[in-house]
Order: C-alpha cells, then sequence, then structure tokens
C-alpha cells in the first residue's frame, strides 16, 4: 500500500481551503489500490486556517494533520509540508487552497506514477471565474493552460497539482528555496533541478484539479504582471542552473524577441479588440521578466493574496 500525504499551503483563505477539504474528502480509487491518506494543511498565517481544520477533521476519511508556518513565504509553507509528509508517506500530493480536486484526481496521479514509475506526476487546472470577468478575458485565453496526453514528459510542472516521490526530494534539505518565497518559483527552481538530476517526470490528464479565480486577478495588470514574474524567475532559475555564456545570451536574445514581438504588434491590435492589446503587452512583460531575471532581479508576487 502506498502512503501519500495530500499537501495544502494556506494563506488566508478559509473558503477555498474549506472548499478543498470539502473536495479531498470526496477522493475516491478505482484504478489503484486505495492508499493510506494523511492529509496536511501547513497555516502560512497565524491560525487562519485552524477552524477549518477543526471543523472538517471529523469530516474527513483520513486523519488531517495542522502545521503552522510563522515564516512567511510559500518557500517555507512547502517545506514545512514536505517535513511532516516525510514522516508519514512515501509520496507527497500538493494541491492549492485555492482549487479542489476531481473525486478520481489522486487515483489518476497514483496510476500514472505506477505506469510510468515516475518520480513526479503533475495534472491539469481548469480555472472558473468566482464573478463573471470582462469579454476580453475569454477571448484571450489567458486563465487556460496547455493539456497534454498522459504519460507525456514534463519538465516544469508546478505545484498546484502535482505528486512527487519523496525519495527523490533527499537529495535536498531543503526542497523550496527560500529565495523564492515571496518571488513565487519555488517549484519552477526544484523541478528543474529534479530534471537535471534524471528523475522522470510525466503528465496526468486525467487527474484534474478545479481553481476558482477572484475578480481581483481578471483584469491586465495582474495578467501581465503574472505572465512577468513567470518570465523573471524562469530566467532566475536558469541564470543559476546554467550560468553559461551560451545559455544565458540565448535567454537574453529571446527576451529581446518577445519584448519586440509585443511592440509590433500594439499598432495592430488596437484593430482587433482589447485581449490583442493585452496580448501584445503580454509579450512585453514576458520578454522584460526574462531580461530582469538575468539581470538578477526579484519581483515579489506573493507580498499580496488574492480572494478568500
Amino acid at each position: 500500500m502506498r502512503r501519500v500525504a495530500v499537501c495544502v499551503a494556506t494563506f488566508q483563505r478559509p473558503v477555498g481551503l474549506h472548499r478543498c477539504l470539502e473536495a479531498i474528502a470526496g477522493l475516491t480509487f478505482s484504478r489503484v489500490s486505495p492508499p493510506e491518506i494523511t492529509v496536511v494543511v501547513v497555516d502560512n498565517a497565524p491560525d487562519s486556517a485552524a477552524d477549518v481544520c477543526d471543523e472538517m477533521r471529523p469530516r474527513l476519511p483520513w486523519p488531517l494533520r495542522y502545521e503552522g508556518e510563522p515564516r512567511r513565504g510559500i518557500s517555507y509553507a512547502r517545506n514545512r509540508a514536505i517535513s511532516a509528509a516525510r514522516e508519514v508517506a512515501d509520496f507527497v500530493a500538493f494541491i492549492d487552497d485555492d482549487e479542489a480536486p476531481e473525486p478520481n484526481w489522486l487515483d489518476e496521479l497514483l496510476h500514472a506514477q505506477g505506469a510510468n514509475d515516475a518520480d513526479v506526476v503533475a495534472g491539469p487546472v481548469t480555472r472558473h471565474f468566482e464573478s463573471e470577468p470582462p469579454e476580453w478575458v475569454h477571448r484571450g485565453g489567458f486563465f487556460v493552460d496547455p493539456r497534454r496526453p498522459t504519460g507525456t514528459p514534463v519538465r516544469d510542472p508546478g505545484t498546484g497539482n502535482v505528486l512527487i516521490r519523496l525519495a527523490a526530494l533527499e537529495q535536498f534539505d531543503t526542497p523550496f528555496d527560500a529565495r523564492f518565497a515571496l518571488t513565487g518559483g519555488e517549484d519552477t527552481h526544484l523541478f528543474l533541478r529534479l530534471h537535471r538530476a534524471g528523475c522522470t517526470m510525466v503528465w496526468a490528464d486525467e487527474a484534474l484539479a478545479h481553481e476558482w479565480i477572484p475578480a481581483s486577478r481578471a483584469n491586465a495588470r495582474w495578467v501581465l504582471m503574472r505572465i512577468y514574474r513567470g518570465a523573471n524567475t524562469w530566467s532566475l532559475c536558469e541564470r543559476e542552473l546554467d550560468p553559461g555564456v551560451r545559455a544565458t545570451a540565448v535567454r537574453a536574445a529571446k527576451g529581446l524577441a518577445r519584448v519586440g514581438m509585443g511592440v509590433a504588434m500594439l499598432p495592430f491590435a488596437w484593430m482587433m479588440g482589447r485581449h490583442m492589446v493585452v496580448r501584445s503587452l503580454w509579450y512585453v512583460c514576458f520578454g522584460t521578466g526574462n531580461l530582469t531575471g538575468l539581470a538578477g532581479l526579484r519581483y515579489q508576487e506573493y507580498r499580496v493574496t488574492h480572494g478568500n
């Protein structure tokens, strides 16, 4: 029997956490034997999740472990989750506190893990808006991620929906680097290191989770800052892990090309609709993030939380 710690790092999102734990309580298994599960909630704000955990504990079919992490930042919270998981599990499954998994979520992750003898298995996240966003948000597809066939190798899956073999993390004292605590990108840094270490990482397209997007994110500023941050942290990771002149030159050239593409699109974008204007600026922010990351500058996205 495989032992799995289902881990949720949370920060001042009691409504989202409650929805997440309710969905975890409904997990079912048909493709693999039911694992031995421990649910781990790591609270990154003083007692913001304690009441929710107390309410949900008797409703879960498995034990729920509540951990407080006073050091602010997603890296600290996820490292605390890993520490707790190592005591009770062989695998850790991460899901975010603004998400809710489908009933077969963990079943599909574990099935793909066994079929591929994988160290990391990632699944898709579909997004739903808490209130109807502007039309350009839908037309631009800014909250839609690509899907791929189950078993497809992945390089940078993210931690919103992922299963990790804990033995693969033994090489790291603290898997999630504290330098990314408030910037995000701690998962990119980890998975790029695992990829370089030869770990097997695959996709499980049936392991679906749902994310709820608050109104504070359904706007151009958030969309543009999000892609800027993602490109910035990716370049920060590459700058450290592949510091050669050639890699730096390639990343700089890509950044400049994206800025140029966005600027070139702008005169025509105004005639095609606001979604294309935002897409043009999206390329500019993407390229700018690449360049500032190469320069060692960091954008601390997680100083602010969105929604509850």
